[in-house]
């Protein structure tokens, strides 16, 4: 599934720079995820993307620029979009159910009940089916990864904010991570900005690539993988794809 350039945007930054102490972390950023995409935020580590995350999420409130989430402004208000970190940080003490049922409790928009109900009813879309009493530390890395990935879902409107969700997992286990991504994705009607500093695992995912350089960091660069989604298993092999990673060196 391609998306149409004509897409509704979801969320948008526009002149984003943000400073500590006197010293500016990124500067005069401008960026759009459109209904459907997935996005990818590439750089080197250091470049300031997790800064720039913060800022999309209202973490941060920019020195300048404005950040816009279906038409509102979200500048400097936390709560408005789902941000998942590195780490999945499940609760070890409650179990994989009432971890992924805790966006709709803290939000009070159900009864404890109801939140447990709606959770439980997408297990099985996400692959947990059976889990629902299990607690993390008895789950595989990958599927604490979507435990984690339901529970961004639920704290969700139509899009999420992603920093290296899958870095800490083996190189199969990832491959699959990202080709189940993108299917659930699509099934969810979920648009995702997504930090990487993986060039392979960019181009695989992505619609679009930011290209994030420099300090302060920079958009230098927005790339836009033209291969239709679903893509073919050995598309990481393909000369397409080498094509599509030694512009993206270059652009580096």
């Amino acid at each position: 599934m391609s998306t149409s350039a004509e897409a509704p945007t979801v969320l948008k930054a526009e002149n984003v720079s943000k400073e500590f102490d006197g010293v500016r972390i990124i500067e005069d950023i401008n960026i759009e995820l459109r209904q459907g995409e997935l996005v990818c935020l590439l750089g080197q580590s250091g470049v300031g993307k997790s800064t720039l995350f913060n800022v999309l999420s209202g973490l941060y409130v920019p020195e300048t620029g404005s950040v816009e989430m279906q038409g509102e402004d979200i500048t400097g208000k936390p709560g408005k979009i789902s941000y998942m970190l590195q780490k999945e940080l499940l609760l070890p003490y409650k179990t994989v159910l009432d971890n992924a049922a805790l966006p709709l409790i803290i939000k009070k928009t159900h009864s404890k009940k109801e939140a447990r109900e709606a959770a439980s009813a997408l297990f099985e879309k996400f692959g947990l089916e059976g889990c629902q009493k299990k607690y993390p530390s008895q789950l595989s890395g990958g599927m604490r990864q979507r435990a984690a990935l339901l529970r961004t879902y639920l704290s969700s409107q139509g899009a999420a904010l992603l920093d290296e969700p899958f870095s800490a997992l083996d190189t199969l286990t990832k491959s699959a991570m990202h080709k189940w991504y993108l299917e659930i994705m699509e099934q969810i009607e979920l648009s995702t900005l997504f930090i990487t500093h993986d060039i392979d695992e960019a181009v695989i995912l992505s619609d679009r690539i930011y290209i994030m350089k420099g300090k302060p960091g920079r958009i230098t660069e927005e790339i836009k993988i033209d291969t239709p989604k679903p893509r073919s298993p050995d598309f990481n092999l393909s000369e397409e794809f080498l094509k599509y990673k030694r512009q993206i060196v270059a652009a580096l």
